[in-house]
């Protein structure tokens, strides 16, 4: 099995931020709304992006002790033709395992995707061409 480690980026760039969808109670979203009305906060999503990386610094020893047990990547992780081919010569195969962005570049041809990737598995997004997302979808979780 080949792993690549490219450098970690732990802000997303623009374009490569996620929608998530948050319902509340009426209680709470008042809450947001006066502390955004009294310019704690720009903007309910200011809130919640805070909010969220509150949470995770709080987490922060458990998602690096669950990063260290299942070998994954934290942040992006690209694979391009180059490398693909590269693990098809070597007769390997590529256990993707990210936790963040694993992006497939567009010139990454389905056969190719289906003869160097063993699976997937990404906790974030994962960016590929409709092509390549179809030939790998049984080996997606």
């Amino acid at each position: 099995m080949i792993q690549r480690n490219t450098a970690l980026e732990t802000r997303p760039r623009a374009g490569e931020t996620e929608k998530m969808t948050v319902n509340v109670g009426v209680v709470d979203l008042g809450q947001v709304d006066l502390l955004v009305q009294e310019g704690f906060y720009s903007n309910r999503s200011d809130l919640i992006r805070t909010a969220l990386r509150n949470q995770l610094a709080l987490h922060a020893d458990a998602v690096k002790q669950t990063v260290a047990r299942r070998t994954l990547t934290v942040g992006l992780q690209h694979y391009g033709r180059l490398d693909l081919e590269r693990a098809v010569a070597a007769g390997q195969r590529l256990q993707i395992q990210v936790v963040g962005l694993a992006r497939i570049a567009d010139d990454v041809t389905p056969e190719l995707a289906l003869a160097a990737i063993e699976s997937v598995t990404v906790l974030g997004a994962l960016q590929a061409s409709p092509a390549v997302r179809r030939a790998l979808s049984s080996r997606i979780h």
